[in-house]
């Protein structure tokens, strides 16, 4: 099943997304169940993503169907951890060492944007750079869980750019990841969230990122180095991860910074992030 907020008659609605070839149609949840949360976070925080399940079911029955411009499905999350550095392909082009463990930031949810909005270039940055990711939504409160279990706490996947600022990233004193990666706007995700069914096996993904239509980035999630349950197992030694939680995993070779000449960021660009399974994430970049 595919999830996501919909703009739809100046309202925000959480629905569920039925794709064919020849077009998306979008159930209103909350016409069929009007007890479940009118937001995705909300279902995923009371634990009713089953009923969310049977609402779907149901309004493709009634055909609950309704229109509008497709939001980013969570935008307000307690957490949103980054890994970084966690593509083989991506620590290869880098000359970097593999981490002996991931490798963990954040960012805050004035990054979050969803699909079509733009990403704002700040003035005080001349190297802003994009990196496709996968990212992976806690659906249970999750503390102290095993790897063997981890995937048991995920509620689904979507696509995710981590957007970066490179000179604040790596030119400031003492690397200020969390300036370098938190501007406004700089975590475009969505379209939907897609639940763990419909996903398979994440670590068998197809990902890439174009640049105005042009291949920059074109890798498979089979090269993560900490596989998503390695991942939820070591930051719930740590922490509690809480249903609506974000994990972008890491992003793959082919970054601006790391070309020769380097390309980052300017206005008028658009960049698109497709990962299999998952669709297309477009955004146009603004100074």
């Amino acid at each position: 099943m595919k999830l996501t907020m919909l703009e739809s008659a100046g309202e925000l609605k959480v629905v569920g997304v039925e794709l064919s070839e020849s077009q998306t149609q979008f159930i209103d949840l909350c016409a069929v169940d009007d007890s479940l949360p009118n937001c995705l976070f909300g279902i995923l925080r009371e634990g009713v993503l089953d009923r969310a399940t049977r609402a779907f079911q149901g309004g493709l029955a009634q055909k609950k169907f309704i229109e509008g411009k497709i939001k980013a499905p969570i935008t307000k999350p307690e957490k949103i951890i980054c890994i970084g550095l966690n593509y083989g392909d991506h620590a290869r082009e880098t000359k970097a060492e593999i981490p002996s463990e991931p490798v963990c930031f954040g960012k805050y949810a004035n990054t979050i944007i969803g699909p079509g909005d733009s990403i704002r270039l700040p003035a005080v940055s001349q190297r802003v750079d994009y990196e496709a990711e996968l990212v992976v939504v806690i659906g249970k409160s999750a503390y102290q869980v095993d790897a063997a279990d981890a995937l048991d706490y995920v509620a689904g996947y979507m696509i995710g750019n981590d957007v970066s600022a490179r000179d604040w990233q790596k030119g400031r004193p003492g690397g200020q990841w969390m300036l370098g990666k938190s501007p406004d706007t700089f975590a475009p995700i969505g379209p939907y969230v897609v639940t763990c069914e419909e996903v398979g096996d994440p670590h068998q993904l197809s990902i890439s990122l174009t640049l105005n239509g042009e291949t920059m980035q074109q890798s498979s999630t089979t090269e993560l180095i900490f596989g998503i349950d390695k991942i939820i197992a070591h930051l719930t030694q740590i922490m509690t991860l809480q249903p609506g939680d974000l994990i972008f995993t890491g992003t793959p070779s082919g970054v601006g910074d790391a070309r020769k000449p380097p390309v980052y960021l300017k206005d008028g660009d658009t960049v698109e992030v497709t990962i299999e399974k998952l669709g297309s994430l477009q955004n146009t970049v603004v100074s």
